[in-house]
């Protein structure tokens, strides 16, 4: 097996897996969230068994793959803009073959097929393995589809190719699914029902990414405190389980312990987590190991008890204070970033403020914030009126874009001054003579480059930040390099 280094669009190294007797190419994108990205790398590894070498160039083609995303209105209007770029490629190239991947796939299943004549193919996320079979139907001159969402599939068996990596960092999956029915969201409906992977494979695959040379993983779920493992089954049914089973299951304070155990000089972090299913086993367990980053990405949606249980988020805006608490008092440097929804239907005035006083009180260093999107099938699109007008919407946005970006500097701001270990993850987008990497936190570090390399983990003395980045000057490697 021949390895092909080459220059992906975003400016990173890529590794493909090039096999001499793969006779056909496929192009594969993926839009959304981190969840997507993996799902790709699992696609890649299984029809790379099938005959497919993973090309860079569109032009190239056997099989165009777009793996979606439905959690907002633009999101889909991205891929349906893409696909006609696909259109426009295959009257040059009749032979080739297009399919889409991921939530957008589940969420119109056939419909797809009727709205997007370009397509050939339709596959929702728990049917990948069934790819070979759809394949075979799409080469025979048949439209072909498999939308149909699995209790127990967690892909925990397939190894996948790393699409879009630098080599250092790379995405580990550890649950599918969520149970959580927040009423603007579409992932349950997407994705199905919260089911963990067996821990044992999570162990191997860190273990056999550090053999590779990685340095750091990240641990996937729509919930990742969710993660139960009680011998297999969702974790709805885990209450009938055998009592051994129960006495056994491991949970994701555990399996976090045995991720930082297995493989104690490589960095672990993990996204996404849920407040209502966050507990302080989890955070006491961050602090006990060094190599566990420092970082928590803690979604809030909304500052108003009004909203939150509007949106079905079952957790409350003092409960949610009483957990950053505990994370300040037991990691006080813990860096939280949040997602933020304005504009959500009867949302007033009060309401939003409620939301701007929630992050002063947080201060979160980074998050992603969005106005109201209504998707077809949750139930705010059945129950209520998308009632906030778009300039208001819009101004509420951009009010909480400003107050998130002061909150920003002045978290960036506490780092200067102080020496931080920094893995290096490739070339800074601004200067070829500096490296780019993040601390612990997650913050993006610049410094120049001296002698250092990719991979290694140097101390960085800060000097200087914007509100997003961190600039300094290297001190030396640190005792985990």
């Amino acid at each position: 097996m021949e390895k092909i280094i080459i220059e992906s669009e975003q400016g990173n190294t890529v590794a493909l897996a090039k096999n001499k007797t793969n006779t056909r190419n496929l192009y594969i994108e993926s839009y959304g969230c981190q969840m997507n990205f993996s799902d790709s790398e699992i696609v890649a590894s299984i029809l790379a068994k099938e005959g497919f070498n993973t090309t860079q160039h569109l032009e190239e083609a056997d099989l165009v793959l777009v793996n979606t995303c439905s959690i907002r209105e633009k999101a889909e209007l991205t891929v349906r803009k893409r696909l006609e770029k696909f259109n426009a490629v295959k009257k040059q190239n009749p032979h080739m073959k297009v399919g889409v991947l991921g939530c957008m796939a589940e969420r119109l299943k056939s419909k797809f097929l009727e709205e997007e004549k370009i397509v050939d193919m339709v596959v929702g996320p728990d049917a990948y393995k069934d790819l070979p079979n759809l394949i075979q139907e799409i080469d025979e001159g048949r439209n072909a589809v498999n939308v149909i969402l699995s209790k127990d599939e967690t892909y925990g068996d397939v190894a996948p190719v790393r699409l879009n990596s630098n080599g250092i960092t790379a995405f580990v999956s550890i649950t599918r699914g969520c149970d959580n029915m927040c009423t603007f969201c579409v992932v349950p409906f997407t994705r199905g029902r919260e089911r963990s992977r067996d821990p044992q494979s999570i162990i191997s695959e860190i273990n056999d990414l550090w053999k590779q040379g990685f340095k750091e993983i990240t641990l996937l779920g729509q919930n990742v405190d969710s993660y139960l493992w009680y011998g297999g089954g969702l974790k709805k049914d885990f209450a009938s389980a055998t009592a051994m089973e129960q006495a056994t299951a491991i949970n994701f304070s555990k399996l976090l312990e045995m991720t930082a155990l297995a493989q104690p000089k490589m960095r672990i972090r993990f996204s996404t987590s849920n407040p209502q299913d966050m507990t302080l086993d989890v955070i006491e367990t961050m602090a006990k190991f060094r190599n566990i980053c420092n970082y928590i990405h803690l979604p809030v949606q909304s500052g108003s008890n009004r909203i939150l249980k509007a949106m079905n988020r079952l957790h409350t805006r003092e409960e949610y204070f009483e957990l950053i608490d505990a994370i300040r008092k037991i990691i006080p440097d813990c860096a939280i970033s949040q997602d933020m929804i304005t504009g959500f239907p009867t949302e007033t005035e009060e309401d939003h403020q409620d939301t701007l006083s929630l992050m002063e009180y947080v201060k979160y260093d980074f998050g992603f914030m969005f106005a109201y999107s209504e998707r077809p099938g949750t139930l705010a699109a059945r129950k209520l009126e998308d009632d906030i007008p778009a300039a208001t919407k819009k101004r509420r946005l951009t009010e909480i874009i400003n107050l998130q970006q002061q909150h920003a500097l002045y978290r960036t701001q506490q780092h200067l001054g102080k020496v931080e270990e920094v893995l290096i993850e490739g070339v800074s987008k601004k200067s070829d003579k500096d490296w780019m990497g993040r601390n612990s936190q997650n913050t993006v570090v610049v410094f120049p480059k001296e002698n250092y390399a990719v991979g290694d983990f140097v101390n960085v003395k800060i000097t200087d930040c914007t509100s997003a980045t961190l600039l300094g000057k290297a001190e030396g490697y640190s005792e985990n390099n």
